[in-house]
């Protein structure tokens, strides 16, 4: 995903976001997290949903660091980016 790295060590595997990018991609962010989502058998629209509706990031799952961008970015951000590309632009 571009703007992340992956650290690796022995057990863990660490993803940092890579701050030379700039801010981070709202859109990447989204479809980062509904991948690993659905790598893990979750259905990623419900997961989605429950976290930007409560806030509570444990709707989102730890694999591949998902929690963590997801938290590194503002729920606000996340829903204008899904109002935006569901209204294709329209004012």
């Amino acid at each position: 995903m571009e703007g992340y790295y992956q650290e690796p060590t022995q057990n863990t595997i660490h993803f940092r976001f890579n701050t030379s990018s700039g801010n981070v991609d709202p859109r990447s962010v989204l479809t980062y997290v509904y991948q690993a989502l659905r790598e893990k058998g979750y259905d990623p629209i419900i997961q989605i949903e429950g976290y930007l509706l409560s806030g509570d990031p444990t709707y989102i799952t730890n694999h591949r660091g998902a929690r963590s961008i997801i938290c590194s970015i503002e729920r606000d951000e996340l829903i204008e980016e899904l109002l935006r590309n569901y209204l294709g632009g329209q004012s």
